[in-house]
């Protein structure tokens, strides 16, 4: 700026002899002018100011994106770790599982193997007392016929 309103305020200009402009005339243009001239500056340094606030507004909102970018990064990252720690809780419940699931197997034919074992000497035993008995009722009946027999 060349001239402030106070500048153009303080402004006089040399009359001339001959010729010279309307004085009253001059000094209504230049107070017309310094009034246009401070409103303007008014307004310059009013626009100034709201810059200035939006700039510092627009600071703290790429402050405010930068944490939530961050925080976002930082749920990713949590959320991975997160599931990869539930994939092997999962990996590990299953193979503990299918080992208790082996020795319930194992278990199980073992102690069908033995009640197998036991019902084939039970079976044994009965055919055993079986044949017992049908042999010492044959030889009762066989002394029964001879005692008769005579």
């Amino acid at each position: 700026m060349n001239y402030t309103s106070t500048d153009l305020s303080r402004l006089t200009f040399k009359k001339a002899l001959f010729d010279g402009y309307n004085k009253k005339q001059v000094d209504s243009l230049l107070a017309k002018v310094i009034e246009d001239y401070t409103e303007m500056s008014n307004s310059i340094h009013d626009l100034k100011s709201q810059i200035s606030a939006l700039n510092e507004t627009v600071q703290h909102y790429k402050v405010l994106e930068e944490s939530l970018q961050h925080s976002i990064l930082v749920a990713q990252h949590t959320a991975e770790q997160i599931k990869a720690n539930a994939c092997d809780k999962a990996k590990n419940i299953v193979e503990e599982a299918e080992v208790k699931a082996q020795k319930i197997i194992e278990n199980a034919t073992n102690e069908a193997r033995k009640l197998q074992a036991k019902y084939e000497g039970l079976k044994n035993e009965v055919y055993t007392f079986k044949t017992k008995s049908e042999a010492l009722l044959q030889a009762q009946m066989d002394v029964l016929k001879q005692l008769f027999a005579e």
